[in-house]
């Protein structure tokens, strides 16, 4: 039996612990090395903040019932007075004259002498809802500001929206969906790693990264690493297995790190370009073939020529299976989990904005790690709770045998048509129900676990013909066999909702057309290999409530699954990463505070659509 060595095991631990429990010393040596590689123009010119940087928003109804905007502005920025203006855009709703402290005069090469503000400035509006106004207000804010002796920004208009509870202005500023600030979830989390020492900007990546854990992106990985441990030559101690999943982890929390400062610093999803289908075909072979070796028809082991290399430099034959779990967990990083999330979104940003790696790398590998965290425990699980040798140890593989195949098939739908899913589904479910005995006769002597393995083995064979006879009638999803069936009669398909779009120039036809006809618009950024695209298709845009406020909207949708340069262009048009995302226009311009990354429910989603049109 194979065991850790002490030191290994140690190292594994110590890089956790020091990444987790060591925060604070990492941070402060990031900071340094923050500062001393900050990004400079050529010229010894500085590099300047973006303007949501330099000059930060937030608000909030007071209690005197007013509208409270603050900005904090960074140290040799300022605002201008007289650019400054806030408007109502909700009916019903009027505002009184804006109280605005004194300024400091400047004489200006721009605009002459004028009033600014720096550091701090903090404006309140009065105003009187009527009987058209709803529980929502939304408001327009115009700024402008420069650096001192540097830029001039040009003016800045945002849309913040606040609820009104009730006509005595008891309220809160509207949280979700439309974040303080004017700012969509994926921006205030990309604005907060410039505002947040880094200890605690590691330290929320981590508690996000365990939160994602549980996302449809991620749980593929938790029989992936299983199987691996379980198809170890020899059983996996508890040690030993910790040591595989710890490394599995690390090397998947590098490689999204790693894909992350690319993707930030060049603008585009490096995971995205590993969706060709090329390549997921051969990720699917992959599985195929381990899940051959755990039937036991062949064993999977190096080159004999290779193997005497390795056997000279070390006698231990286990830095081969380290290897290989570090590359199926750089594979599964950047093939299995492609699609963004807020977080991932929001640090991708900060890194394009800022052009500095550090903070946006040290997140991305933190949330890499919270991903890993319960990985780390049900592989470790693995070596202490399965069977250790005997027929046991080999029922376990060649169930893990069955489970590789069914991941297999789980990547190829990705790039096949749903009904030949289907029909490998089918044939998968077949023949699990024939390894189970399903068509083998039990003996009356026979124990409790044959007749259960019987009993499992002729339901997976009768859903099997039943997924199999809904394939070959067209069916798609594999919940739903009959449902083509059933409604063979009667059935007529039914044409999409949404537009396509391709390019940016097709994507302002619309706009111009919508804006004419004084509509809001929705457009969806889709991928076949996008797992919660597809669990936004099925489970958020054709529920009753979302649906109905659908027909409100203009649906458009760009469909990124090529990922070539007119993809490409389009979501960096937008400083999107990748799919999902879900962007809302009206008048022209997008809403940018409720723009939607990643997944939500129909509850959160018909929320954000009573946003977009208006609706109480």
């Amino acid at each position: 039996m194979h065991s850790v060595r002490p030191r290994q095991l140690v190292g594994v631990l110590v890089a956790l612990l020091l990444v987790v429990c060591c925060s604070h010393t990492v941070a402060g040596v990031l900071e340094q090395l923050e500062r001393i590689g900050a990004p400079v123009k050529l010229g010894g010119q500085r590099d300047f903040l973006p303007p949501d940087q330099a000059f930060r928003l937030s608000e909030r109804i007071n209690a005197a019932g007013e509208l409270e905007f603050h900005w904090q502005i960074e140290p040799g920025y300022y605002l201008y007075r007289d650019k400054l203006v806030v408007t109502p855009l909700t009916a019903g709703v009027e505002f009184g004259t804006a109280q605005m402290p004194a300024g400091e005069f400047k004489d200006d090469a721009e605009f002459g002498r004028v009033e600014v503000y720096k550091h701090d400035l903090t404006v309140n509006v009065p105003f009187t809802t009527g009987a058209l106004a709803g529980s929502l207000l939304e408001t327009e804010v115009r700024y402008q500001g420069c650096a001192e002796d540097g830029i001039c920004y040009p003016p800045i208009k945002k849309t913040v929206g606040f609820s009104l509870i009730n006509a005595a202005h008891a309220a809160t500023p509207l949280g979700t969906p439309a974040p303080t600030g004017g700012l969509s979830a994926s921006d205030r989390i990309a604005l907060e790693l410039g505002q947040r020492s880094l200890a605690a900007t590691l330290v929320t990546f981590f508690g996000l990264g365990l939160l994602l854990a549980l996302t449809p992106c991620v749980l593929p990985m938790v029989p992936i690493l299983s199987g691996i441990i379980v198809g170890q030559k020899q059983p996996a101690s508890t040690a030993r297995a910790l040591g595989l999943s710890s490394i599995y982890v690390l090397a998947m929390a590098l490689t999204y790190t790693l894909a992350g400062v690319v993707a930030g610093l060049a603008g585009q999803n490096l995971q995205a370009a590993f969706q060709h289908p090329a390549v997921i075909v051969s990720f699917a072979a992959v599985f195929v073939a381990l899940a051959f070796s755990m039937f036991g028809f062949y064993e999977l082991q190096v080159p004999a020529a290779l193997q005497s290399r390795i056997d000279k430099l070390s006698r231990q034959q286990r830095s081969g299976s380290y290897t290989g779990v570090a590359i199926m967990g750089v594979l599964s990083a950047i093939i299995v989990g492609p699609c963004v999330a807020p977080p991932l979104a929001g640090a991708l940003a900060y890194i394009g904005q800022t052009g500095s790696p550090l903070i946006g790398g040290a997140a991305l590998f933190a949330l890499g790690l919270g991903m890993g965290v319960p990985l780390i425990a049900i592989g470790t699980s693995a070596g202490a709770f399965l069977p250790q040798a005997g027929v046991w140890m080999i029922r376990v593989q060649q169930i893990f045998g069955v489970v590789f195949l069914g991941v297999a098939v789980w990547f190829l739908e990705r790039v096949i048509p749903p009904p030949v899913a289907l029909m490998l589904w089918a044939v998968l479910f077949i023949g699990s129900a024939v390894f189970l005995g399903a068509l083998s006769r039990v003996d009356n002597d026979a124990g409790a676990t044959h007749r259960l393995a019987k009993a499992l083995g002729v339901v997976l064979l009768v859903y099997g013909i039943i997924v199999l006879v809904g394939a070959a009638g067209g069916a798609t999803r594999l919940l739903q066999p009959l449902a083509p069936l059933a409604g063979a009669r009667s059935h007529t398909p039914t044409a999409s909702p949404f537009v396509a779009v391709k390019s940016a120039d097709e994507l302002q036809a619309h706009l111009l057309s919508a804006q004419a006809n004084n509509q809001p618009v929705m457009l969806d950024f889709y991928a076949d290999w996008c797992i919660e695209c597809k669990h936004l298709e099925s489970q958020t845009f054709t529920a009753p409530t979302v649906a109905a406020r659908l027909n409100k909207l203009l649906l458009l949708r760009a469909d990124v699954t090529a990922n070539d340069d007119i993809d490409k262009a389009l979501l960096r048009r937008y400083e999107l990463f990748g799919p999902p995302a879900v962007l809302f226009f009206r008048g022209g311009e997008e809403l940018r505070e409720r723009r939607l990354i990643g997944f939500a429910n129909a509850d959160t989603f018909a929320g954000l659509l009573d946003a977009v049109t208006g609706a109480p």
